[in-house]
């Protein structure tokens, strides 16, 4: 009785919502049409999410960068009203969509609209939604990443179409590698939560985690073919971390899909065998790193027996040096900075940046799945 009277409810006030829109003007910021859409997207009905109108808005945004502002405008204004699990968790996943659409205009977004960090529904006792209020903040958490990461990207492809360095694409990975922990952290963790809309939601999220770790594993194998002998100390270190990270992910997204699985994800009913980086090619990095410490070392020791042989030789003594202006003893003399000349201890090596098979694996990196409705278009 109760579940009904709450679906009651809330559709009561979607369509009170719906029948104010309906009065609304089109402006720079307003919408009528794309507002509607919205609100049958994040409807407070649990069992089922209008994938009709959640195309209806990802058509828009796709069609024109003007409609970017009008779907900010009715998105925040949704979220920052709402006390719901339901509709928090459909305008996550609506926004979840748009994002996918990778579109130029998305830039201007940077960080989400609104704050869901700290969410709690109102509508039932804590102790019955606990569960959908941590899954909501961790969603939220990663689709605000996210959302940033995506816009310094196409900022980035826009100001600088030219091929990154290795410390760009060291610090490219490792952002990629941090949104992916922040994926795993999205999980149903209350007995209650075995729903339609979580399991929806679910399946957004592990074809998130096939794409990201899909680059991830991509980047690396790229980034491989760079960290040669002639590369510096402080890149053969951070890709030895990013390396490592990756092969530590790859083990723990194996015990996530295990889990998903036993929860009932449809797209996590066949858990792939994920990558395993050779141990020789982190040996390989490692040898960088020591070439470099060995061959700073015999820097090290050649000017140390070269100070020892200067000290060996016998000097004659110490001559005044007279001059018309003062006595200069040969001990003053001394060198600077400009008597220096800088070696170019960075030097490029042509390297062919054609993708090796330096990552094996038992099966490719990317798989083939049957995207939700809500992130394909």
């Amino acid at each position: 009785m109760m579940k009904l009277w709450k679906r009651a409810s809330g559709a009561l006030k979607d369509r009170k919502t719906l029948f104010s829109i309906g009065f609304s003007r089109k402006t720079s910021f307003r919408n009528p049409d794309l507002d509607s859409a919205i609100i049958y997207a994040t409807s407070h009905d649990d069992s089922s999410v209008d994938y009709h109108n959640a195309h209806r808005v990802y058509k828009w945004i796709r069609s024109s960068p003007s409609n970017l502002k009008p779907l900010v405008h009715a998105l925040s204004s949704r979220v920052n009203r709402t006390r719901s699990w339901i509709v928090a968790l459909k305008a996550l996943m609506l926004v979840h969509g748009v994002l996918c659409c990778k579109v130029t205009s998305l830039q201007e977004i940077r960080r989400l609209p609104f704050d869901l960090s700290d969410f709690s529904d109102g509508h039932s006792r804590p102790s019955k939604t606990w569960g959908f209020n941590a899954f909501i903040r961790a969603y939220f958490s990663f689709l605000d990443q996210y959302s940033f990461f995506l816009s310094d990207q196409i900022r980035r492809r826009h100001k600088k179409p030219q091929l990154d360095s290795v410390n760009q694409e060291l610090e490219r990975i490792q952002k990629l590698q941090s949104l992916l922990h922040m994926l795993l952290q999205i999980r149903p963790m209350a007995d209650n939560m075995k729903k339609t809309l979580i399991l929806e939601a679910m399946d957004c999220v592990v074809i998130e985690i096939f794409d990201i770790y899909g680059r991830i594993c991509s980047a690396i194998a790229k980034l491989l073919i760079k960290i040669h002998p002639a590369a510096g100390k402080a890149e053969a270190v951070i890709a030895l971390k990013v390396v490592k990270k990756a092969t530590s992910q790859g083990e723990d997204l194996a015990l996530y899909f295990e889990f998903c699985k036993e929860f009932g994800v449809s797209n996590a009913h066949e858990i792939p065998k994920f990558v395993r980086i050779p141990e020789e090619d982190i040996k390989a990095i490692e040898k960088v790193i020591n070439g470099v410490e060995e061959e700073e070392e015999t820097k090290k020791e050649e000017q140390v027996e070269e100070e020892k042989s200067i000290i060996l030789v016998e000097r004659p003594e110490l001559q005044t040096i007279i001059t018309d202006k003062w006595e200069i003893f040969e001990d003053d003399f001394c060198f600077t900075c400009k008597d220096i000349k800088e070696t170019d201890q960075h030097r490029k090596c042509n390297v062919d940046p054609s993708p090796l098979p330096l990552i094996v694996m038992d099966e490719p990196v990317y798989f083939t799945h049957t995207l939700p409705d809500l992130i394909t278009f």
